[in-house]
């Protein structure tokens, strides 16, 4: 096994990077103290990306798309990580796998578009009934002579102000549930208010309601009842890459501040990186991120293999995760007075950090979700050549 980086991978990362550091750092302060992205602003980067191929990398070149791999996708995922949320969402967009099912029509009218940049979706799963049980949502769509009707609701659907259409899950049988296309504006399509979170500053987080919204039949994504599936499908990739991949790169972007700081604060007339309660932290924190990275690649690894790795994805969630709420609240703590103070970002990583345990499946129902495949499985989860 090589875990080395070619040429081309080492240039990525650093053109990621880079662009972060020019682009989307001069930003963040103005976001947090704002609480939202001005649109000419958010505009512009979004443009700046394309030009520079930094938009929607994770879809097929052949569609005008990056064409990267799972592991080249997850390590400019890992650089992510290094900004905030919503400059992600503006530069390097969210397309979502299920769009890849869009055939005839369907491919000019959302699949290419999204891909483009010209139109953005948001996958719309979450209700407030059904959070971690996924299939247990109430939003129904009935069929008609000329397509479908659409009843329900969703909540904390993250750039559903900026999204034009969205992804949303609907139940069209008593066990039955769908993935249909809604485009914004549609009669009886209500965007409710922006639910604030005590993180994640300038991503707004919308509720929605579907009264009577009438759907063409174009607007059934996939086949009639692969809705469950293509959703699964979607947040597997999602806890890899934008939970696993991103905060592992928060976390090691964390920890460097931390370490600088370690350097270069004294007291009692020494570094306070010279104390063995401070270097406890720092190693720990090294240890627990360069884990939760190779278990990161490791996962993508399998999907660029074809191999099932949903059990190894619900692992990553777990780990990386918790490591990076680990890795910050030491950072606060070797920061001292000044990681509480709003005057370093130390305390809106904090705040931004404890969402990850969460979304996309919270660390309890991972867990059980292990231990049922462990007890399956037995030692195929933890040993070699099982």
């Amino acid at each position: 096994m090589d875990f080395s980086l070619n040429d081309e991978q080492k240039m990525m990362i650093d053109t990621v990077r880079r662009f972060i550091a020019e682009e989307l750092k001069p930003l963040e302060d103005g976001i947090e103290e704002h609480g939202f992205l001005d649109k000419a602003k958010a505009q512009a980067v979004h443009e700046k990306a394309k030009e520079f191929g930094l938009y929607a990398m994770n879809m097929p070149a052949e569609l005008g798309g990056g064409g990267l791999s799972n592991l080249d996708r997850i390590l400019c995922e890992e650089q992510f990580g290094h900004t905030t949320d919503i400059l992600i969402r503006r530069a390097f967009g969210n397309v979502y796998e299920p769009l890849l099912h869009c055939q005839g029509e369907q491919v000019g009218r959302w699949l290419k578009p999204a891909i483009e940049g010209t139109r953005t979706c948001a996958i719309t799963i979450t209700e407030s009934g059904a959070g971690s049980d996924a299939a247990g949502i109430k939003t129904h769509a009935k069929k008609t002579d000329i397509g479908w009707v659409l009843n329900g609701s969703k909540h904390f659907i993250s750039d559903g102000e900026w999204s034009d259409f969205f992804l949303v899950s609907a139940k069209t049988g008593e066990k039955e549930i769908s993935m249909f296309m809604v485009d914004k504006g549609l009669p009886g399509f209500t965007v409710g208010k922006d639910q604030k979170m005590m993180g994640l500053r300038g991503t707004p987080h919308l509720e929605l309601f579907f009264d009577n919204v009438p759907l063409e039949s174009i607007s059934l994504l996939g086949a009639e009842g692969q809705g469950f599936k293509l959703a699964m499908g979607a947040l597997n990739v999602v806890r890899l890459a934008q939970v696993g991949a991103r905060a592992v790169g928060k976390a090691s972007h964390v920890c460097e501040l931390m370490v600088g700081y370690a350097n270069e604060r004294k007291q009692f007339g020494q570094r306070i990186g010279d104390f063995q309660m401070v270097q406890q932290q720092l190693a720990d924190s090294v240890i627990e991120i360069n884990a939760a990275r190779w278990m990161v690649y490791h996962a993508a690894w399998m999907l660029d293999q074809g191999l099932d790795a949903r059990e190894q994805i619900a692992m990553v969630k777990v780990q990386a995760a918790e490591t990076l709420g680990r890795v910050v609240d030491r950072a606060v703590q070797i920061f001292g007075g000044m990681g509480f103070c709003k005057e370093l970002p130390i305390e809106r990583y904090y705040r931004d950090a404890r969402i990850y345990r969460i979304f996309d499946g919270t660390s309890e129902i991972h867990r059980s979700v292990i231990a049922k495949m462990v007890m399956k499985k037995g030692a195929a989860l933890f040993d070699v050549n099982r």
